[in-house]
């Protein structure tokens, strides 16, 4: 399989949807990890020399990236030096300018050795925990724990690691007593916290430590070059063709090792059994009519979701706590296909406003989630396969029978997906011309052309842009923008990932003729892309004609925040003819407008002095561990959690978008879009 795709994966998203496969249980983890896998040295070797081969930078793989690889691999395990002492890097130390000759020869040992005493020190940290927590601590001593850990040097000693597991232990006690915890009850809840992230790591398996072990190598390269392993993989080629087998929920597992339901997916077998429910708690799973239970409480979320998913027609059995509370019940599910409704575009018409007739304004909002194709079906030049473009231009047919006035395409959530699609969905939009140009490691561009005749819609069009909208959704906002066909709105810039990938299955590499073992795949950085402009989105992002006061502009989650990002560069203009849908006097008239409403407007006013507190608590290295003072400071504070949870809030049953505040404003943009446009001379 070798697929192009400018995928940005969502940076929030925390759930796992249950997917067709394997009803086999793994094996223990931790026998696993005794020693490397014959298959991990094939891997390891492919990998290293389509790094080498195929990636856009030419970077060997040499002692720079080894520096790079090693600091990455500790800061994936440790980030919070809260493990390691000092004399394990010590000892780690000649693994250094190392890595680099280890993924040449194949040889994971070393990787090993280094991660089995991770699992050592996190068995030590956890009996030191409780051992804090059993202890009496004084809350009103003023000491401060760091919270800012980027450059904490890891501890010199036993005593110095203890000292920062004590702040720790008090910390997280504090942010228990402000969810409204007794002392006792925080104490359990962390017991419990602490015991099942050791027994998760302990159930890391070879193909997760492989993962996460070569994605420090690749990330070197770049942020989007890695490795999937083989659920990896199948998880992102179902997330591209928008269906799966199963019974259609996602899961979360909380931090204490519960596994809860978080959605039910519409229309799928849960939802049409109706007894599962979102928060119910999962605690044991059997297959069909009468096989055993298997108790998956503490159990890894990944190993459990391949006990629950299997292919349509099978049963599965679940061992549920309602949410509510009671005794478990069990409930009997037959697997089914399930379409991801909620993934795909999904259009909506919203009235607003009124026109000199009395009528009100019809705006058509249409929610595109990802550039989404599937490529497998498209290959096959199967009829109504699964694609973005072709779902649009159906919601296009509808808005125009329905007599909509503009249209606004939110691209919000949109992490990015197929380029083909891209270039297509503009294709939308213009009558025939460039939409993108790539540019490879030679040097040498290729123009990708809208070829098709005539388009779908011609009227007024408003792209809503965020900090997330990322690759493709970059590629569609910078050419209607370069175009001037329409309105980009939204966060000051999108995410600014101006690169392409290419999935490259690595079994199919090596094993031509099939037979071989899933050895997962390499998504690989190749090319660079370019609006028909000439700039790269690379870093830069899509800037927004009219920005909206938001706190996502201001989240690091951008490619700039992103180590080892490439750079931003330019080439040649290719030769297009813009529209003069939209002028720099229009920008102008419609910004102003736009001010006046948002400093009228009590919410943006909210919105302001949310993002001035977030901008002085992200320059915050350190908290106070005085309870009154964490309780006053922390009351104030805005929670990234909390913010990924805005953006994934669904809207109210029977809308595609959430109507608030923010949507409002966007309409009241068009609305006066449209004027502008019909006053216009002809």
């Amino acid at each position: 399989m070798k697929s192009s795709s400018c995928a940005k994966p969502r940076l929030w998203m925390a759930t796992v949807l249950l997917l067709a496969g394997s009803l086999v249980v793994p094996a223990p983890a931790v026998a696993e990890l005794k020693q490397p896998r014959p298959t991990d040295r094939w891997i390891l070797q492919s990998v290293a020399v389509l790094l080498q081969r195929e990636h856009i930078a030419r970077h060997k793989l040499d002692d720079e990236i080894s520096q790079r690889a090693f600091k990455m691999f500790i800061d994936a395990l440790d980030p919070n030096r809260l493990y390691f002492l000092q004399a394990d890097i010590d000892e780690f130390e000649p693994l250094r300018r190392q890595i680099d000759d280890l993924v040449t020869k194949g040889d994971m040992a070393p990787v090993y050795r280094i991660f089995n005493r991770f699992l050592e020190r996190i068995d030590q940290r956890v009996q030191v925990a409780q051992r804090w927590l059993d202890a009496k601590h004084d809350f009103t001593v003023r000491e401060e724990f760091v919270v800012d850990r980027e450059d904490l040097p890891f501890a010199r000693t036993v005593a110095e690691l203890d000292e920062r597991w004590r702040k720790r232990i008090k910390y997280d006690l504090l942010n228990q007593k402000l969810e409204g915890k007794s002392l006792a009850e925080a104490r359990e809840t962390l017991r419990k916290r602490y015991r099942a992230f050791a027994r998760r790591m302990h159930q890391t398996d070879g193909d997760e430590l492989l993962e996460m072990f070569l994605n420090s190598v690749t990330n070197s390269l770049d942020p989007h070059t890695s490795y999937l392993s083989p659920s990896t993989l199948t998880n992102f080629e179902i997330s591209m063709r928008l269906e799966l087998e199963g019974i259609g929920a996602s899961l979360r597992q909380d931090e204490d090792g519960v596994i809860r339901v978080v959605k039910i997916v519409p229309g799928g077998a849960a939802d049409k059994d109706g007894r599962l429910k979102p928060k119910d708690q999962i605690i044991a799973v059997g297959q069909g009519e009468d096989g055993p239970w298997v108790d998956v409480v503490n159990m890894k979320l990944s190993d459990a979701v391949k006990l629950i998913r299997g292919k349509r027609g099978t049963v599965v059995r679940l061992k549920v706590i309602p949410a509510a509370g009671g005794e478990p019940r069990v409930y009997k599910i037959t697997r089914a296909k399930i379409e991801l409704k909620d993934s795909e575009a999904r259009g909506e018409v919203i009235t607003v406003g009124r026109k000199p007739s009395g009528t009100p304004y019809r705006i058509g909002v249409i929610d595109l989630p990802s550039f989404y194709l599937d490529m497998q079906a498209a290959r096959l030049n199967l009829p109504d396969y699964k694609s973005s473009s072709r779902d649009v231009r159906k919601i296009l047919q509808q808005f125009r029978r329905q007599g909509v006035d503009a249209v606004v395409m939110d691209l919000r959530r949109n992490g990015g997906g197929s380029l083909s699609e891209a270039v297509a969905l503009t294709g939308l939009f213009i009558d025939r011309g460039p939409v993108v140009q790539i540019k490879d490691a030679d040097g040498q561009v290729e123009l990708f052309e809208d070829t098709e005749p005539g388009v779908a819609w011609s009227g007024p069009l408003v792209v809503l842009v965020s900090k997330f909208s990322a690759s493709a959704s970059e590629i569609f906002a910078g050419a209607i923008q370069d175009y001037r066909r329409g309105l980009v709105v939204g966060d000051h810039a999108t995410h600014g990932k101006g690169t392409v990938q290419v999935l490259m299955d690595l079994s199919r590499r090596l094993f031509r003729f099939g037979g071989g073992p899933k050895l997962g795949a390499l998504k690989l950085t190749i090319q660079q892309f370019y609006l028909p402009g000439g700039n790269s989105t690379q870093l830069r992002g899509v800037l927004s004609d009219i920005e909206l006061p938001s706190i996502t502009t201001h989240l690091e989650i951008g490619e700039r925040d992103l180590d080892y990002a490439l750079k931003f560069d330019q080439v040649r203009p290719a030769a297009f003819r813009p529209l003069n849908l939209v002028t720099p006097q229009i920008v102008a008239l419609l910004r102003q407008k736009s001010a006046q409403r948002v400093a009228a407007s009590p919410e943006f006013q909210k919105e302001l002095q949310r993002i001035a507190h977030y901008k002085k608590q992200k320059e915050r290295k350190a908290v106070p561990l005085n309870e009154q003072e964490f309780m006053a400071l922390r009351k104030q504070d805005t929670k990234l959690e909390d913010i990924f949870n805005e953006e994934d809030q669904q809207p109210e049953d029977g809308h595609v978008v959430k109507r608030d505040y923010y949507l409002d404003e966007v309409l009241a943009i068009t609305v006066d879009y449209l004027k502008l446009l019909q006053a216009q001379p002809n």
